[in-house]
Formats: C-alpha cells, structure tokens, sequence
C-alpha cells in the first residue's frame, strides 16, 4: 500500500441502463464496449492507466493533473466522433477528474480524491467534462483558461464545500466570454423557474428557499403517482443555479431539451438546464401527466 499524489478520471456512459434494457444485453455491449476501447487507448496517450472498468465506465489514473485534463477533452472528441447506424445508439459520455492524494493498492486507487471524482461524474450532464476549483489551480495556465467555476458542491464525508468547474473541450465561435462570477450574475438578475405538472404551475425564485415535491400532502408540490415517493425531490437555489436532488427510492429523472440522454439520480444531485422535463420513479421521456416540464426565465420575462 502506497501514498501518492495522482490523477483520478470517471467515465461514464449516459443512460445505459436503459441502453442494455432496450437493445438487450448482446447488442448493448456491442455498442458500448468500442468506446470504451478508445477512451482506454485515449487515457493511454496521456501516460494514464485504466485501473478498473465498470461495464458502462470505467476509473483512470494520470501523473498529473494536465494530463488528465487532456484525456477528458480528448475522451469527450472521440465519443462525439463516432459513427452511429441510428441516432438512438449514439452514445453520449460523462466525466470527472481530480488530482490529489490517493492510496494506491492492488492495482486499485482509493482516497477522498477518487471519492470527489465519484461525485462530480454523478453530477456531469452528457457531454460534460467536470473538475474541482483545487484541480484546476494545479493545471499549467493555459488549461486553466478552458475552466470555468459553475457550483459548490458537498460531498458525503467532508464538512467543506467543494467548487465545482466545467471544462470546455472545444471551441465554440457562438459562445461569448465571460469575466462575471456566478455570484455577480445572480445580483444582476434574479432568475425564476417555472414548473408545469398536469396543468398546475409553480415557480422557483432564485432568491427563494426553493420547492418540495412528492406524493404527501405536506410537499410543495404534489404528485400523486404510485412511482413516486412521499418525499421524492426537492429543488432549491444555489449560486445562481437551480439544483435538483433526488430524495427518492425509485429515482429522478432529468432530460434536457436538446438531449438525447435522461440522468437518472439516486440520492444526488444535478444542475437544471434552461429547459426540460423531470420524471419522477417513471422516465423523463414519457411526457405524461405526472412527468414536470421546467424552464427558467429572468425574472422580467
């Protein structure tokens, strides 16, 4: 057993449960299992090493910090690259990396590093790469320059927040460059989340205290479907977000407008988009009457 400063990186695949439940298992590991030989040979590019695969993820280890950075960036290219026969088996990924202590064993890395990097791929939306604030000031700094901080986060075990960061891993000549801070865009305007279930709205202000939802009559909003629980989610303001976290035992699912892909959280949390659909126990996807339509608007809209 061994004490050293090293990389941690999760890839995950978006939605494979429901990927091996819709294709079967065979089809579902013929689709899967190509990526994760090239995001395998990607990490090896980078000096990494694949210390273990999950089936549909897998946990990389790197020297650095930068290098893995690189492999996320490149990791993210490469599953946007491959080719698909159908747009429904075009695979999406998600990942996380941090760089600190770990205790190396077996061939297998352990430590508080790998369990904050188990927490930001769980909160990654597909497509996304996240890091930490920490991670990001150990970067050379022409990487820290494609960083960008998004929200603290908490992580089982420490009584700190950690600051959450999104790495961008290509150019967008569409997206415009910001010197503002979270905190400074909340003062300037106040945001609101509109939520629509069977007719009924809510709203969320971000300066409120935010919104319990589920099937007891005590909740904010009440949703009576035997899929969901009595206390099943709650969304609440943090740092100019909205934040959604499942309190659940069967589960929230969130879809974005413009994904192919739903996250399905279990006991965690995640960052609303602008626009989507939240399904509670039951697919996002269904659009039914208990499934929540949500947008998020200036407060002067």
């Amino acid at each position: 057993m061994e004490t050293a400063q090293r990389a941690v990186l999760f890839a995950d695949v978006t939605d494979s449960t429901r990927i091996y439940e819709t294709l079967g298992d065979a089809r579902a590991h013929a689709l899967i299992e190509p990526l994760m030989i090239l995001l395998g040979r990607t990490a090896d590019e980078y000096g990494g090493a694949v210390v273990k695969t999950l089936g549909d993820g897998m946990v990389c280890a790197f020297p650095t910090s930068d290098a893995a950075c690189h492999a996320a960036c490149d990791m993210q290219l490469a599953a946007l690259s491959m080719p698909a026969a159908r747009a429904a088996d075009r695979l999406a990924v998600r990942i996380g990396f941090t760089y600190g202590p770990v205790v190396l064993s077996a061939g297998d890395v352990f430590g508080d590093t790998v369990n904050v990097c188990s927490r930001l791929v769980a909160l990654a939306n597909p497509e996304q790469v996240l890091t930490t604030q920490q991670t990001v000031e150990a970067m050379a700094p022409e990487l820290r320059q494609r960083c960008r901080q998004l929200f603290p986060i908490r992580v089982r075990g420490r009584s700190e927040e950690i600051i959450a960061c999104n790495v961008r891993y290509r150019s967008d000549p569409d997206a415009t460059e910001s010197n503002l801070t979270s905190a400074t865009l909340a003062r300037a305007r106040e945001l609101v989340l509109k939520i629509t279930c069977g007719g009924e709205l809510r709203v969320v202000r971000s300066a409120g205290a935010g919104m319990r939802i589920g099937r007891d009559k005590d909740n904010d909003l009440v949703v009576e479907t035997h899929f969901s629980s009595r206390a099943h989610a709650r969304i609440y303001p943090r740092e100019g977000h909205f934040v959604l976290q499942d309190l659940s035992s069967n589960g929230t699912y969130l879809l974005v407008d413009g994904s192919t892909a739903e996250i399905l959280l279990r006991r965690e949390e995640a960052v609303l988009g602008d626009r989507g659909w939240i399904g509670l126990g039951n697919s996002a996807m269904r659009h039914g009457d208990h499934t929540l339509r949500f947008r998020i608007e200036p407060e002067s809209e």
